[in-house]
């Protein structure tokens, strides 16, 4: 019996050690498996931050809020920021219901006025009314950033139109120093947000006059960054051409289908047509193909149509559905989207606004819930080293952004096959790259077997952090094939998941012609409801059925619901007065177009002029409405310009009784129109009864032709 006991003892002991050497060796040939290099530029950990972050918001504050205006001119009262209800946490809590991972706040605007407690001028918060001028609200952020879990970032306008040392060598140290004040006094931030905006007309300690500066060199920027970087150390700074992140050049919150992270930069200048024909902004829109830097791009837009509170477009603001369709095309797209919120003048965020922003955070997060490939059977025939443990098909569909599926440092292309257990929907196709390794893959497809062949359903080319494709319909699938077709290096992918969106139906569409018949877009298997007294719409409302006379205007709400109750966003639009009797007169003879182009209600047509000479200015439009109106506000619409177009930023506005005698209006400026041009509304102080309008071009921004689509009144 001794002698059994004791050969199955030496027995167990030899497979224990067989087993041991077997572990180790496994062990040993896991942990020889050789990542891939990275290729090209690649991120750093900051960026990695910013990237993982994706949406994040910026707050306009301000003397703004009061003046109703985009653009403080400097010489603005302090007094006027007394936001009684002031509540940081409801705009952050606001901003994290939608899904944004962090803010970034408006310390200073162009008017120069300081948010917080500055030793650097007596033009700041200090100097309010505002908690009798012992409030901070950079450190009100931050408290509601740190109790929600939510990243702070700050901007602080390089331009400063109430300073009197701005455009001299002295205005440099006060930069810096209301830079310092801010990223040594209130946390870690993620980000030092710098724009484009630079010299101009201003208040200027009282000089009233214009400062041209050369942006390129007057802020010394290489050592003003460098600066930043040893005040927070782990800071991305996002400026028009970086250096860690840069504008997409647009404020419209979208990149181009094809974008990469990584840019060659080009300083761009607005209305320059560069070598290819495009705008030089066009080149930042896409980024640049095996670029120098790592440098992503930042989609910035307003959730209304001004960056600051206006009372006027309550109603105006973007739906879910429209911030849903934004989210693709610049998260899905592998840049950040940087939404404009903006608190009115108690301080708060309005009820519809916060409405929208969680109705757009629940679509998303019920969207991306469930990867319908996490139980699929995927099959690809190369796994880098056959190492299946470190680089295997099964980091698709984790949760990892950077566990990843890699192949042979040889292989470029490859084919992978996902099987479902049944059949399942979707509409929604997303992949990643591991990024710390770099953007590799150059062209990718990905197709669906159905009734026994493989037919493609979408096709891109960069992927990056992020790349999303919302198909226009849903599909019922079992078996999906993802075709990487071109890559410069071997392949590190991430994720690839395929999602499907709620159900919800299509906005409806509000249209009016010149004669003043309404027509609302109807959507297939739902039914319109809408009301002209003002109301919300609801199932109890009138249903449309046929175009309907709305010559007198007014507003104009309206839903869809569709016949599982699904409720669409609601639509609203303004409209005046009909403008079948106007008639439109001009000085200066137009090149395209017709005179009743700019009066038609068709946002399709537009009066055209060619480049002109600057003793040409200025125009005036003369429009006779028929007979006499009464007149709230004036509206202008110039259309998103051309890459060589100018457009019109500064303009008189004049009324008459009987076309002679006229009364002159105060003269304004559409700031911000370049970059932003959506329909400007010119406000009367008081209420006024005309025939006749006067419109009076004075400035023109650019050196090219310049359009106007369209000239009203409210």
């Amino acid at each position: 019996m001794r002698y059994f006991i004791n050969s199955f003892l030496r027995n167990l002991r030899v497979i224990l050690i067989i087993s041991t050497f077997s572990k180790m060796f496994t062990f040993a040939l896991i942990t020889q498996a050789q990542a891939p290099k990275p290729y090209g530029p690649i991120p750093n950990k900051a960026q990695l931050n910013w990237h993982e972050m994706e949406m994040y918001s910026i707050i306009h504050f301000g003397v703004d809020t009061y003046t109703d205006k985009e653009w403080g001119f400097g010489d603005e009262s302090p007094e006027l920021i007394n936001p009684k209800k002031f509540d940081a946490a409801q705009i952050v809590g606001a901003l994290k219901a939608g899904g944004f991972k962090g803010i970034v706040v408006v310390a200073k605007h162009h008017d120069g006025l300081c948010l917080w407690p500055t030793k650097t001028t007596s033009h700041s918060i200090s100097a309010s009314k505002w908690m009798n001028g012992k409030g901070d609200m950079i450190k009100d952020y931050q408290n509601a950033c740190n109790k929600l879990n939510m990243q702070l970032g700050l901007y602080c306008s390089p331009w400063d139109r109430n300073n009197a040392l701005y455009g001299q060598p002295g205005y440099l140290d006060i930069y810096r120093n209301q830079l310092k004040e801010l990223l040594t006094n209130y946390g870690p931030v993620f980000v030092s947000w710098h724009d484009g905006a630079n010299g101009g007309n201003g208040y200027y300690g009282g000089a009233n006059e214009e400062r041209k500066i050369d942006r390129s060199i007057y802020y010394q920027w290489p050592q003003t960054w460098e600066m930043i970087r040893k005040w927070q150390p782990q800071i991305a700074i996002f400026g028009d051409v970086g250096p860690d992140i840069r504008w997409v050049g647009n404020e419209e919150g979208h990149a181009g289908e094809t974008c990469w992270a990584t840019y060659t930069p080009e300083a761009p200048e607005p209305g320059k047509v560069a070598s290819n024909g495009f705008s030089q902004y066009w080149k930042s829109t896409q980024g640049t193909k095996n670029g120098k830097y790592w440098m992503p791009a930042e989609c910035d837009v307003p959730m209304r149509p001004g960056w600051f509170y206006h009372a006027n477009q309550n109603e105006k603001l973007k739906t879910a559905s429209d911030l849903v369709a934004l989210y693709y095309q610049s998260v899905g797209r592998g840049a950040n989207l940087n939404l404009g919120v903006s608190p009115n003048p108690d301080g708060l965020l309005e009820r519809r606004d916060v409405e929208e922003l969680k109705k757009f955070g629940e679509i998303i997060n019920l969207t991306f819930k469930a990867n319908i490939l996490a139980g699929a059977q995927l099959r690809a025939k190369n796994i880098r080293q056959g190492n299946s443990k470190k680089f295997g098909l099964q980091f698709l569909t984790d949760q990892d952004r950077y566990s990843y599926w890699a192949t042979d440092d040889d292989v470029h292309t490859a084919q992978l096959t996902a099987t479902l257990p049944q059949e399942k929907t979707f509409n929604v196709i997303q992949l990643r790259e591991n990024i710390k390794l770099g953007q590799r893959i150059r062209a990718f497809s990905v197709d669906i077997f159905d009734q026994g062949v493989w037919k493609e359903i979408a096709k891109g080319t960069s992927i990056g952090s992020n790349r999303l494709i919302r198909l226009p319909k849903k599909l019922k699938v079992s078996r999906v094939r993802l075709n990487i077709n071109q890559a410069d290096a071997c392949i590190a992918l991430s994720h690839f998941g395929l999602y499907s969106e709620p159900l919800r139906p299509e906005t409806p569409k509000i249209l009016r012609n010149q004669n003043g018949i309404v027509t609302i877009v109807e959507q297939p298997g739902s039914t319109v409801y809408y009301t002209v007294n003002g109301d919300s719409p609801s199932s109890a409302s009138k249903v449309y059925s046929r175009a309907f006379d709305f010559k007198n205007g007014g507003k104009i709400r309206a839903i869809a619901i569709d016949r599982w109750n699904n409720i669409s966003d609601v639509t609203y639009i303004e409209l005046g007065i009909s403008k079948i009797q106007w008639s439109l007169s001009s000085n200066v003879k137009p090149t395209k177009g017709f005179a009743a182009d700019a009066i038609d209600d068709n946002l399709n047509t537009r009066l055209e002029f060619d480049k002109l000479p600057d003793d040409a200015l200025p125009i005036e439009l003369t429009v006779d409405m028929g007979k006499t109106n009464t007149i709230k506000a004036f509206t202008f619409y110039s259309g998103k310009p051309d890459v060589n177009e100018s457009i019109i930023d500064k303009y008189g506005i004049a009324v008459s009784e009987d076309g002679v005698n006229w009364r002159k209006l105060p003269d304004g400026e559409f700031s911000n129109i370049r970059a932003n041009p959506v329909e400007q509304i010119i406000r009367a102080k008081e209420i006024l009864s005309a025939r006749y309008f006067r419109f009076t071009i004075r400035h023109l921004n650019g050196s090219g032709r310049f359009s106007i689509v369209e000239l009203g009144i409210r």
